[in-house]
């Protein structure tokens, strides 16, 4: 079982951060850290998507969306308390949430699940951050045309920032350089994930979801 969920933010009914004080379907934390974004557009999505995810839980677990709890696993790194996000008590599905660019993607499934969506980068963003990707990933962005290079290196990062979230070991240490996923039309597979492009997201996203096998 694999859920995909697109989320388009509403606009908040007030642009003052105080509005947030209102939003108890949050907890404490997550108003604290919708208060922190400067933009309001950051905030609607932020906002919108863990609205979004708690309706979805609540769902599943047949509570109150304001009553789900989160914790977080260790984290396989290091072991501190900072892997990934699951629901308190072991209860309900496994979850992933990413958002960019006033969208946001939700994914549940009955293991551990990785997902995201990225805005197409511009063409010097691939220039910079390319070095940071597999060694074969870069000879094969290398070997295409200029203008075809933004959506091949969305694609590859989607891959593996999901592959990353599904495992909880987020973007430190040497993860995306290690990690093969492609920048092809198809993922190279990895081993113990199948790795999917989400196809439904508008133009100019990319987006992939990772689940483990």
């Amino acid at each position: 079982m694999t859920d995909l969920h697109l989320v388009r933010p509403a606009p908040l009914p007030d642009t003052d951060v105080s509005v947030l004080d209102a939003l108890d379907v949050l907890d404490a934390e997550e108003r604290r850290r919708a208060a922190a974004l400067r933009r309001p557009a950051d905030r609607e999505v932020y906002v919108a998507a863990h609205t979004a995810l708690r309706q979805h839980l609540g769902r599943y677990l047949s509570v109150e969306p304001a009553a789900v709890e989160f914790v977080r696993l260790p984290c396989p790194g290091c072991g501190g308390p900072h892997g990934r996000p699951v629901v308190a008590g072991g209860a309900g599905p496994h979850f992933s949430l990413s958002h960019t660019g006033g969208l946001a993607l939700l994914a549940f499934a009955d293991r551990p699940v990785g997902v995201d969506i990225e805005l197409l980068p511009a063409a010097s963003t691939v220039d910079d951050v390319a070095a940071s990707l597999h060694p074969r990933e870069r000879a094969e962005l290398a070997a295409l045309p200029a203008p075809e290079r933004p959506l091949a290196f969305a694609r590859c990062w989607t891959r593996k920032e999901a592959c990353l979230k599904g495992t909880g070991a987020g973007l430190a240490g040497d993860g995306l350089t290690a990690l093969l996923v492609g920048t092809g039309p198809a993922p190279t597979p990895v081993p113990g994930w199948t790795v999917k492009d989400v196809a439904t997201v508008p133009e100019g996203y990319a987006a992939a979801v990772a689940v483990a096998a």
